[in-house]
């Protein structure tokens, strides 16, 4: 399958079929794919955490609102969550970056308040999601991205003392009967004439 196809069929699950699992080594791959996910001076200020224990899932499925359902019944939940320390962070590309990456970052992100490097790393992070969801899409496997989560609560569940999570992935397999799927409810997207502009 093209990539233009794969990404045609995605689309937001809404009902998973508990009952067909996902292959370790595809997890595996899923894992990679977003490890190598791009960033902003290369600065990786994140972690991602698959949970497929049903005892983890279903303590989270209670900090997901109206995608409780989603998380109990998919084959696996990851979260993305950026670092919450900047401290931590200046250490980490100290250790890791180039001069010139870190001068970068000195420059012209150390400056601003603390809620805007924060806002910064978030958008690294929604950089690895989209990688994820397309990876997905090519690897015939449905997702759900979920910032209809309680995130604090995530983090004490997770036991997350140094990352802060910001958005949930169910991946699975969909049921039959899921409505959402594109032969069912054909996808809705704005005009390409109206979203991309050629000069």
């Amino acid at each position: 399958m093209s990539f233009i196809a794969a990404i045609q069929e995605r689309y937001t699950t809404k009902k998973y079929d508990a009952s067909k699992k996902i292959e370790k080594k595809t997890l595996e791959q899923l894992k990679e794919i977003v490890r190598l996910s791009p960033s902003s001076i290369n600065s990786q200020p994140w972690k991602f955490t698959f949970i497929s224990d049903e005892k983890t899932k279903n303590e989270l499925a209670k900090a997901s609102f109206f995608n409780d359902t989603k998380v109990i019944n998919c084959d696996t939940l990851v979260v993305f969550s950026r670092i919450d320390s900047i401290v931590e962070f200046e250490k980490q590309i100290q250790a890791t970056l180039p001069e010139g990456a870190v001068g970068y970052y000195n420059q012209f992100i150390k400056p601003l308040p603390e809620a805007e490097i924060k806002a910064w790393f978030d958008k690294q992070v929604y950089l690895a999601l989209g990688v994820f969801l397309s990876a997905c899409a090519a690897m015939h496997i449905d997702s759900t991205p979920m910032e209809g989560i309680e995130p604090y609560k995530y983090d004490a569940i997770l036991k997350s003392e140094n990352h802060h999570a910001l958005v949930a992935v169910a991946i699975g397999y969909r049921d039959i009967e899921d409505a959402n799927q594109p032969q069912i409810k054909p996808k809705s997207r704005r005009g390409i004439e109206e979203v991309v502009k050629t000069v």
